[in-house]
């Protein structure tokens, strides 16, 4: 009688919505064409449209997964808390909604992590259409850098991202696993035990810069991450694709929710208020611009000087309507939450998890 039938999966996967609802059907599909490693499956919907609720349902009940739904919106790593508190297993790994796996993508995470007793593990993150042909990350920088002049000390963040944009079949074959300073929460696998020494995820990090936090967080806990070229991975960006996509993409991606991510941040780590965070907030809603905003406006023929009056026009909308959308959700949804955020560690005098 073969016993490993009767184990339980070493590895669970957590998945949570990232940015829109309209691909969750591709990306789990993905999981379970590609992916012969065992495992158990935390599905976290958070306010997902009657279609997709409906299909995560029935697939819930297919596949024996557990689904754990909320009927509003959920920021990342509040998502993320929910699913990592029903892990029990060695492994989690934080996976988005938009994101396609390659077959063996899992085992090669595991089997990097079990060779080098890395706490975190970075498959080859790609991005966009065709799937797996672009790089998005392939490991990178994290850290805080104490700089000292005269009786003045700064601390700066580090935040570098590898080979973005390079294509994988030039890349990947100069890859090997290797230490490196930075995964992204796209996809990752992480020892369970480390949040027994860190605590949850941060969700006074509301939609940037958690997994910079967290690779911080393992690397003063004596930790180290990995990259393993050789688990494939893409991410599959917006833009929404679908008019129930908007409401939450407007939230997830709000000046409120950049702002107070941003100070959580610099409040956490003492981080001196330098450019990083001058040019963070000077492009506060760019991707709503980019994505919903920019679009609308070009398929207005008025010329560009009518263009641009527009464009002005639908961008003092698009910030008046996402001041209400969030002020409503705070005051529905975040009240109370203020005191399940850890609170900031001391501040260190070393260059953190970065790798020259």
């Amino acid at each position: 009688m073969n016993k490993s039938l009767f184990l339980e999966p070493e590895v669970t996967i957590v998945v949570v919505p990232r940015e829109r609802f309209s691909y969750s059907r591709e990306s789990l599909e993905s999981i379970y064409e590609n992916t012969d490693y065992p495992f158990k499956l935390i599905y976290v919907d958070g306010g997902s449209p009657a279609d997709i609720k409906n299909y995560l349902q029935a697939k819930a009940a297919e596949k024996q997964f557990q689904l754990i739904r909320t009927d509003h919106y959920l920021s990342p790593n509040h998502a993320r808390n929910i699913g990592l508190r029903q892990v029990n297993s060695k492994y989690v790994v934080f996976m988005d909604n938009d994101v396609a796996v390659t077959p063996g993508w899992l085992q090669a995470l595991v089997d990097c992590a079990e060779a080098t007793n890395a706490t975190i593990v970075s498959p080859l993150v790609c991005q966009y259409l065709p799937l797996h042909t672009e790089v998005h990350c392939a490991g990178g920088e994290s850290g805080v850098k104490v700089e000292t002049k005269g009786e003045t000390t700064r601390r700066r963040m580090i935040e570098k991202i590898y080979k973005q944009g390079r294509k994988v079949a030039d890349v990947r074959p100069q890859l090997q696993r290797q230490p490196t300073g930075l995964a992204e929460f796209h996809c990752m696998l992480v020892r369970r035990e480390i949040f027994d020494r860190i605590g949850l995820l941060d969700e006074g990090l509301l939609n940037t810069k958690e997994h910079v936090d967290l690779c911080i967080l393992v690397s003063e806990a004596g930790g180290t991450v990995y990259l393993e070229p050789e688990s494939l991975v893409t991410y599959v960006p917006g833009p929404p694709l679908k008019w129930t996509d908007l409401h939450f993409y407007m939230l997830r991606w709000s000046d409120a929710w950049e702002l107070a991510s941003l100070k959580r941040l610099r409040d956490k780590w003492n981080l001196t208020e330098d450019e990083y965070f001058q040019n963070k907030y000077k492009r506060l809603g760019w991707r709503r611009d980019m994505t919903i905003v920019n679009p609308l406006v070009r398929k207005i023929p008025l010329g560009k000087f009518g263009s641009r009056v527009v464009g002005k026009i639908f961008r003092e909308i698009d910030k008046a309507l996402n001041h209400y959308l969030t002020s409503r959700y705070a005051r529905r949804y975040l009240q109370g939450q203020k005191n399940q955020i850890p609170p900031p560690p001391p501040p260190t005098s070393t260059t953190l998890s970065s790798q020259s």
